[in-house]
């Protein structure tokens, strides 16, 4: 899977964010996130790429960070929010994780 597969085959079911954010409203970094309801955005990364949770983490108290890979290293970063959307704030490829990395 590519990012930009990702992208072409959750665009049509994607809604463009626009709850009023600073970053929406001023055409930021993430004016234009993919959001979706979570059992369409989970079918899709589970079953059509096979993607796997790979690490989450709280990004306040209403919101969640997750990091999901495939097995060829395509990671897409997904915000969960609440109220049941989750949305799509960034996609790579070649996730490598950093594990008993020396401090320098």
């Amino acid at each position: 899977m590519t990012c930009f597969a990702l992208i072409k085959a959750v665009a049509p079911m994607a809604l463009l964010l626009a709850n009023g954010s600073p970053a929406a409203a001023s055409g930021g970094p993430i004016a234009h996130v993919l959001c979706s309801e979570a059992s369409d955005m989970r079918e899709r990364l589970e079953t059509r790429y096979r993607a796997q949770l790979a690490w989450a983490g709280l990004r306040g108290p209403d919101q969640v960070m997750e990091l999901w890979e495939d097995a060829e290293g395509d990671w897409t970063l997904i915000i969960r929010h609440a109220g049941g959307n989750w949305c799509i704030v960034a996609m790579g490829e070649v996730f490598v994780p950093f594990v008993d990395m020396p401090h320098s």
